[in-house]
Order: C-alpha cells, then sequence, then structure tokens
C-alpha cells in the first residue's frame, strides 16, 4: 500500500504514475513485466504506460477503462453500466450484440484473459498496470492487435501487511475493501484482497420514480499464493472471484438524465477465474508455464424503446420492445516456454533467447431474445475458437550501446459457430505476427528505439446474411503493420523524466462494422475495408519542480484515414477517406501534485479529448470537452483520507452514440442522435488503514 509521510520527491520516484521512466534515486526502479522478460522501464522499446501503485491506491471506486484513458491514445466507451471497451490509437471494439467477438485489444488481469469480460476488471489492491500500445503479435498473439493492458495485484509478502479502507460519495456511493498477506510458513506465502463497490448511478426513472435503475453493485475478490517447492521451484497460484449486478438504464428518447423505460436492464457478471505459474531454473536456462482458466455468465439486457407501453413519443404511440443476451464464457490455455539465463547466452554470449508454445480454448454460448410488441425472436447459438502457436525471440546486444530485438509468432487460429436457425460455420487460418527493432542506450537513463512489428485480428462470421445479393456471413483476418520510433531520457539528476514516441501503423482488410436499420430493427455486420494508415505522437513528462512539487503532463496525437473501402451495402454511410471511430485528435493529461506539509498533499489534473466520431457507421461525432479533476490527502501515521472530486465543473460530455430511427413516427425516418453521458460531478472522501 501507499506509503505514509514521505516527502513529495520520494512519493514522486515510488508512484511514477505520470513519470513513466525509472528513478534516479537508491529504491527499485519501475519494472515492466509484460514482455517475456522483465525490463527496467527505461529500456522498454515500447511505446508502454505505466500506472504503479501511488497513483492507483486513491482511485479504487473509480471505473477502471475510464482511468486508461488519461494514458496517450486511449479511448473508451460505454454502451453499458460503465466503461466496457477500449480502443488505443483508434482501434477496438465500441459494443457486441448477438455476433460473436474478436478483441483488438487484449486485457490481462493477473495472467488471465479478461478481454471478453472486462466488467470485472478492478483497480483495489493492485501494484500495477501496463499499458501496451502497438501491435503485440510476438507476445499475446490474437487479441494484441492493437495494444494489451496488463494488471498485477499485489504480491504475497513475507512481512504481515494489511490495507482496510471505506468510501462514501455522492449518488449514494458506498465502498469497502480489505487485504492482507504474509508469510504462512518458511515455503509458503499468501494474500487476500475483498472489495464490494455499490452506487445509485446517475439515472433518474420517472416510471417508478427511482434513481438506481442504473446502478452499481460489484464484489471482487481475489486470493494468492506462492510456494517456494525448492530454491530452484517456485509456483504461484492466483483465484478471483466476481459477483457485479449493475442495472443498465442509460439512454433517453432526449438524451437527459431521466429515463422513461418500463422495463429497465441489467449489466451482470459472474466469474471465477484460476491462474497458476511453475518456474523452474535449470542450470542454463529458465522453464515457465502458465496455466489459466475462466468461466462467466454475462446478461446484458435492456430496453429497446426507452419508454413505457402507451406513451406518446413524436406524436405517436410508441412502441414497446426490449432485448437480452445471456452469454455462458468458457476458457483455458497454457502457455510454457524456455528463457536462457544471463550466463548461458549464445552466439558468444550476445544473444539471450525465448522459444515457447501456446494453446488456448474458448466456448461461448448466446440465448438471445429480442421482443418488438407481442412477438418474441429468441437465438440461441455457440461460438468455439482454438488457437496454438509457436513463438520466439532474440535480443542481441551488437556492441556496449546498440541491441537488436526480434520476435515471431505462428498461431493457428480455429473457429466454429452454430444456432438454432441451422447456420453452421468454420474458419481456420495460419497467421502470423512478429517484430523486429534496434535500441540504442546512451547512458544508463537514455534510450532511443526503432520498431517494426506487425499484429493480426482473426476473421469471423455475422450471423444473418443481412444483404440479399452478397454474402457477407464472414469476413477477413486483419493486420497491422506498425514503425515506431522512441526515445526515453532523464535530465537534472532525475528531476526531469521524458518517455516520447512516434508512430506509423498500416492497417490491411480492415474489419468494419455497419449498421443497418429496418424499420426498429438495427443490426450490425462486420466486413473488410481494404486499408487505412494513422500516424501520431504520445510524449509523458514528469518534472520535479521542487522537493514538494511535482508537474506532469501525459500528450496524444493521433491522425487516422480510410484510404479505401468498396462497402458491399450502397445504402451504407460512405466512410472512404474519412478518420476511424474513436479517434480523437488530440488527447491530454496534465497535472500536479503538491506536498503542503508532512501531512497534507493536494492533487489537480485536467483530462480532455477532441472530438471524434462515435462509429464507424454514421457521420454523428461527440464534442470535444475537459474534465477538472482535483483531491486532498491528509496522512496521519498509518491513516490517510482523501477528499476528492472528479468533473467539478459538471462538464456535459458523450461516452456512446448511436444514430437512427428510435420511434415509429415519420415511418421509422425520424433519425437522429441518441448518447450515453459520461459521469457528472462526483465527490466523496475515502479513508483507509495501512498495518
Amino acid at each position: 500500500m501507499h506509503t505514509k509521510l514521505l516527502p513529495l520527491s520520494l512519493i514522486t520516484a515510488m508512484a511514477l504514475q505520470s513519470a513513466y521512466a525509472e528513478s534516479t534515486t537508491e529504491l527499485d526502479p519501475i519494472v515492466v513485466s509484460s514482455d517475456f522478460r522483465e525490463k527496467k522501464l527505461s529500456e522498454t522499446n515500447n511505446a508502454v504506460t505505466v500506472i504503479g501503485e501511488e497513483g492507483i491506491y486513491d482511485k479504487a471506486s473509480q471505473a477502471f477503462i475510464e482511468t486508461l484513458s488519461s494514458t496517450p491514445n486511449v479511448n473508451f466507451t460505454t454502451g453499458a453500466s460503465k466503461a466496457k471497451f477500449i480502443q488505443i490509437r483508434g482501434i477496438g471494439e465500441r459494443g457486441q450484440y448477438q455476433y460473436p467477438l474478436n478483441p483488438s485489444v487484449g486485457l490481462i488481469v493477473d495472467g488471465v484473459d479478461f478481454s471478453y469480460i472486462s466488467l470485472g476488471a478492478s483497480m483495489f489492491d493492485v501494484k500495477q498496470i501496463e499499458v501496451l500500445r502497438g501491435p503485440q503479435g510476438t507476445t499475446f498473439g490474437a487479441n494484441g492487435l492493437a495494444g494489451v493492458v496488463s494488471v498485477q495485484s499485489n504480491e504475497p509478502t513475507r512481512e504481515t501487511e494489511g490495507h482496510i479502507e471505506a468510501t462514501v460519495g455522492n449518488y449514494n456511493t458506498k465502498a469497502f475493501g480489505a487485504a492482507m498477506g504474509g508469510e504462512i510458513n518458511k515455503n509458503l506465502l499468501g494474500r487476500f484482497s475483498i472489495y464490494k463497490n455499490t452506487s445509485d448511478g446517475f439515472m433518474k426513472n420517472s416510471t417508478y420514480d427511482r434513481d438506481d435503475t442504473n446502478n452499481i453493485d460489484e464484489l471482487i475478490a481475489k486470493t494468492q499464493l506462492r510456494w517456494f517447492v525448492s530454491e530452484k521451484h517456485t509456483i504461484d497460484l492466483k483465484y478471483t472471484h466476481i459477483d457485479i449486478d449493475n442495472g443498465y438504464d442509460a439512454f433517453t428518447l432526449d438524451n437527459s438524465w431521466i429515463s422513461k423505460a418500463d422495463e429497465p436492464g441489467k449489466d451482470k457478471q459472474k466469474t471465477d477465474a484460476l491462474f497458476m505459474q511453475s518456474q523452474y531454473e535449470f542450470e542454463t536456462t529458465n522453464w515457465i508455464t502458465k496455466l489459466e482458466g475462466s468461466k462467466s455468465d454475462i446478461l446484458y439486457k435492456y430496453d429497446n424503446d426507452w419508454s413505457y407501453a402507451g406513451a406518446i413519443e413524436d406524436g405517436v404511440v410508441q412502441y414497446s420492445g426490449s432485448d437480452s443476451y445471456d452469454r455462458e464464457y468458457k476458457s483455458w490455455s497454457i502457455d510454457t516456454k524456455l528463457l536462457s539465463d544471463d550466463a548461458h547466452k549464445i552466439f558468444n554470449g550476445t544473444t539471450d533467447w525465448t522459444l515457447g508454445l501456446y494453446h488456448k480454448n474458448q466456448k461461448q454460448k448466446l440465448a438471445r431474445l429480442e421482443r418488438y410488441e407481442e412477438w418474441y425472436t429468441p437465438l440461441n447459438s455457440k461460438y468455439d475458437t482454438k488457437s496454438t502457436a509457436l513463438y520466439g525471440q532474440i535480443n542481441t546486444q551488437i556492441d556496449s550501446k546498440l541491441s537488436l530485438v526480434t520476435g515471431l509468432r505462428l498461431e493457428q487460429w480455429e473457429a466454429k459457430y452454430s444456432d438454432d436457425n441451422n447456420d453452421d460455420l468454420k474458419y481456420d487460418e495460419t497467421i502470423a505476427g512478429g517484430k523486429v527493432g534496434l535500441n540504442y542506450q546512451i547512458n544508463p537513463s537514455n534510450l532511443m528505439y526503432l520498431t517494426l512489428s506487425r499484429g493480426y485480428k482473426p476473421g469471423g462470421f455475422n450471423i444473418e446474411n443481412l444483404l440479399t445479393d452478397v454474402d457477407t456471413t464472414s469476413y477477413d483476418t486483419e493486420y497491422l503493420w506498425n514503425l515506431e520510433a522512441g526515445y526515453n531520457s532523464s535530465y537534472f539528476e532525475g528531476k526531469l523524466l521524458s518517455r516520447l514516441n512516434i508512430f506509423y501503423s498500416k492497417r490491411k482488410d480492415i474489419q468494419i462494422g455497419t449498421d443497418i436499420q429496418v424499420e426498429d430493427s438495427y443490426e450490425t455486420y462486420i466486413s473488410n475495408a481494404s486499408s487505412g494508415h494513422s500516424y501520431g505522437l504520445e510524449s509523458s513528462l514528469v518534472f520535479l519542480a521542487t522537493d514538494n512539487l511535482e508537474l506532469y503532463s501525459n500528450i496524444g496525437l493521433l491522425k487516422t484515414n480510410f484510404d479505401e473501402y468498396d462497402n458491399q451495402n450502397e445504402e451504407a454511410y460512405d466512410i472512404e477517406e474519412r478518420e476511424f471511430a474513436q479517434a480523437p485528435t488530440y488527447q491530454y493529461d496534465i497535472g500536479f501534485k503538491y506536498m503542503i506539509s508532512d501531512n497534507l498533499l493536494i492533487k489537480s489534473n485536467m483530462t480532455g479529448r477532441d472530438s471524434f466520431y462515435f462509429s464507424d457507421g454514421h457521420d454523428q461525432k461527440s464534442k470535444a470537452y475537459n474534465l477538472l479533476n482535483a483531491s486532498i490527502e491528509y496522512i496521519n501515521g498509518n491513516w490517510s483520507a482523501i477528499l476528492w472530486g472528479k468533473n467539478l465543473t459538471d462538464k456535459e460530455y458523450a461516452t456512446r452514440g448511436f444514430y437512427w430511427a428510435n420511434t415509429p413516427a415519420d415511418d421509422w425516418g425520424n433519425t437522429k442522435l441518441y448518447t450515453q453521458k459520461g459521469n457528472p460531478r462526483t465527490f466523496g472522501l475515502t479513508v483507509s488503514y495501512d498495518f
């Protein structure tokens, strides 16, 4: 947990929430573990943001994915009880309905793939979050087209320690968490944490005179064991239980905070996840095997008409409808690899190597029930995937400063889909990803790098062939080539820390979601655009102006374009020569931390982004917005109290947008933009105790 009674210079070195570079103090530097080998952050040749424990401890009750958007060129969408989907550099899903989904952005929590179950990600008792931007084809394969987010919880320690915290806030926000760990015996360490978070949400429902139909109700428990089998063999075991029962009542016909829905929806998830890692040290190599598995039951349902039976909207009686998606998701994988140790490199001691084998099996069942007036349309489907990959990477030290990194991954992907409409579809392909990069270590604190990488996203199926004259039942694998140059630096004896990178990306066979509306029915199918490109800049700076004042900034600049797209649906919106969806031209997060005294810390930041397209299926855009946040923390020994506020100016902004006709007025011709709003002004008090 965060350390009390430290001067700001030391807090900065420990936290580095915005520094993104190693400290020059005698403290351990930040270590990035998302690659095959752990590295100091200053030595990584990836566009990576590390959010350390000191940047996480005061945000446990906030939405996990929304917090990630403070990092350069990372955005999110809601369309649910809270943010569920991540976009990196304008690439990523914005929702999921009846069709199978292969994520563009991977989310790994304590070794378990949460890409399909992101609602369960939490920030309580978390040690570090690593956000890797750009294709991660060598290390993560199919889920790493646009990037990967890796979350690591606090690990067991020999010293007994614990943390307790409680939060209260407006909108009836209440949260409580407790974590404790230590030595069970000399060969076994353990840690346990539990966190309960509730809130009424921000919507009011006038039909039922309630203010909790878009509520938050989440319980997350984690258990970890570390067993020292021998001096050379260690086994880690992690178990996570998630029980989420959120409401979903977020859209209205007048884009207000007041819902008229007579069938408020649900956004539920129950997950049990298990992770085991075995690490054995041979005389010349290390053998690491990871086994992970999860089972989730997910319910996503909502009121289609956003109104009540008999309501008059736009001069006509509003239709009545609802939609429900009940999913069962099972997944397991095994990843085993050999890594050379420092004393036994190949090629005259210049090159370390990694060689691994990976297999993953996923099964999804969907029971959909769509209702329009008194007519019901059920759909029961199965979607199974298997992937087997062989991968390797070598790191060659050419001289004392220059090194070469080369990686390759070959993956066999198989997918099967079937449903009760007698659809029986199969897809298989061998896909390749990789990278090659040069690193030039100017000195221990300054690194320049140039990397070329390729990622991929497997093809898949559309549930219905929505176009009568064209076959749209399947779509092809998407590829992303990325050229990246970066400079990690430290100046003025570590008081100014910087990470700067520029990139150019080329997308091939882009998977595009196109929307089709036939009267009240609104469906999406996926097809491939020929190509697109993007380029941009990402900068992270921290400046320790005095022993008591830290200034920081995180800036992302992004330019995207669909180069060529021949949509098979002639009536679809033409996106050729247009920007990607969810790709604002600029994003920023600037702020300061000021230690007023040994007991009092004040923090404030402004975060904002340019306007962006909501979807690739229409031309509606969000408005640019800026949000002001601040907190005051009082520290007394092992106690702390944080008074915090988010969106202090109560700025209204949108996090999801649909463009359609949702009333029968004018024969369903009354098309307009409907949006889900971002969080209004929130404030609260968090009290914690460390022992």
